[in-house]
């Protein structure tokens, strides 16, 4: 039914007070108008005035409350609320939106994905700085979200991007050029990898296969030594050939992809960054050399698909690196994207190799290392890096305990603990 003060002429008076009275403040006095001759009189006949008002009077809340007790048993609020519409609180739903907006990047900044390659905080930053999605928290947090699980993903193991999207999104076209996921995911591996966001077809498809998406099967290597698996296929004993006569072996995506039968033993492998410490190691233990793993910098496709057939096997893996800026984000990388532990890692480790070696290159871009809150800034005081070659006598004398190990019919690796 409508109100019996729901009149043309007074509409202007009820949309004042209700948008005064949406703001969430508090109100004693409405400004209304500009009214007409006939708004004005109405005006006048509801507040008992002995003459008209103005033509942008202001009407006070307990006045008009006042005459609508008199007239109609109502306040102003029950009023305006009846014949406009229910009042809102603007300050509240600001305050509510900004609470909103808060949780939002508190989730992101502190999101597993994120707090273990502090590289992307990077693109956390970005991604604030450019705004809500559509101005809206819950769509921006969906599409985070998608991002965060392809990041999580990857890299892959060189499966064309449309199935990864498939098998990680339930979508085959969610990672197409131009669309905003895949956008963002670029943004998230160019800030990753301290590489410039693509700006053509051409940079987007290298940094997907970047990635290990559409790799190459044939080219894309992993670079081992001293492997020495057990099983009937080609690739275990080809493996098991080279390792006896003391050489390293390239294994190919595609042949990690169908190896036939290869069973790795529960043996403790070691991953380095560079290959001159397998060939330093070879070189030193020829045919005795303990299980190596060489990532030739970010791990590719063929890295993590061999990482992944390790674990499964049981293998314990410890991972080095070098000490730089890229060394710290290939090694939070690593350990995000297995189920490597530390090996001569930490601040402790940094220092004492600094002391020995203290004129190396820049360290350049320095991120966080998630496993030592120390090791980053003591990197950054020094300002010079310490590579994997420097540390190379080190890294030798712990596998030299692992040839003896073997030696005696042991298949046990190093503690696993951030200094070994």
């Amino acid at each position: 039914m409508k109100h019996p003060l729901d009149r043309p002429e007074l509409t202007p008076l009820w949309q004042a007070f209700h948008t005064r009275l949406s703001a969430g403040q508090q109100v004693t006095r409405v400004r209304t108008g500009p009214l007409d001759e006939a708004a004005r009189s109405a005006l006048a006949d509801l507040l008992g005035l002995d003459r008209l008002p103005g033509p942008q009077p202001t009407v006070a809340l307990a006045r008009l409350d006042e005459a609508l007790l008199d007239s109609c048993g109502e306040d102003t609020r029950s009023v305006v609320a009846t014949i406009v519409g229910p009042l809102g609180d603007r300050a509240a739903d600001r305050a509510s939106d900004t609470a909103d907006r808060a949780a939002l990047w508190e989730w992101l900044a502190t999101h597993p994905v994120v707090l273990a390659q502090p590289a992307l905080g990077v693109w956390v930053a970005a991604v604030r700085r450019s705004g809500l999605i559509g101005g809206s928290v819950p769509a921006t947090r969906r599409a985070l979200g998608d991002a965060l699980g392809v990041l999580a993903g990857l890299p892959a193991c060189g499966e064309p991007l449309p199935v990864f999207a498939t098998r990680i999104l339930d979508d085959s076209h969610a990672l197409d050029d131009g669309t905003r996921l895949s956008s963002l995911v670029l943004r998230a591996l160019s800030a990753l990898y301290g590489v410039p966001a693509p700006e053509t077809a051409a940079d987007r498809r290298a940094l997907w296969s970047r990635a290990g998406l559409a790799d190459d099967a044939l080219s894309t290597t992993v670079l081992t030594a001293g492997m020495h698996p057990t099983g009937r296929g080609p690739v275990a004993h080809c493996l098991a050939a080279f390792s006896a006569a003391g050489h390293a072996t390239h294994l190919t995506l595609a042949q990690l992809r169908d190896p036939g039968e290869l069973h790795f033993p529960r043996t403790t492998v070691h991953i380095t960054e560079n290959p001159s410490i397998p060939a330093l190691a070879l070189q030193r233990f020829g045919s005795a050399c303990p299980p190596l793993v060489c990532t030739s910098g970010w791990p590719n496709s063929a890295v993590v698909l061999l990482l992944d057939r390790l674990t499964e096997a049981g293998a314990p893996l410890r991972y080095h690196g070098d000490f730089d800026g890229e060394g710290l984000r290939i090694a939070a990388h690593v350990l995000a994207r297995s189920t490597a532990t530390l090996w001569r890692m930490s601040a402790a480790d940094f220092l004492a190799a600094h002391l020995r070696a203290p004129s190396g290159p820049p360290a350049g871009r320095i991120t966080d290392a998630p496993w030592d809150a120390g090791l980053a800034p003591a990197l950054a005081a020094r300002g010079t890096a310490v590579l994997e070659e420097h540390v190379a006598e080190e890294l030798l004398t712990d596998l030299a305990g692992l040839c003896a190990d073997r030696q005696t019919g042991s298949t046990q690796g190093l503690p696993a603990s951030n200094s070994r």
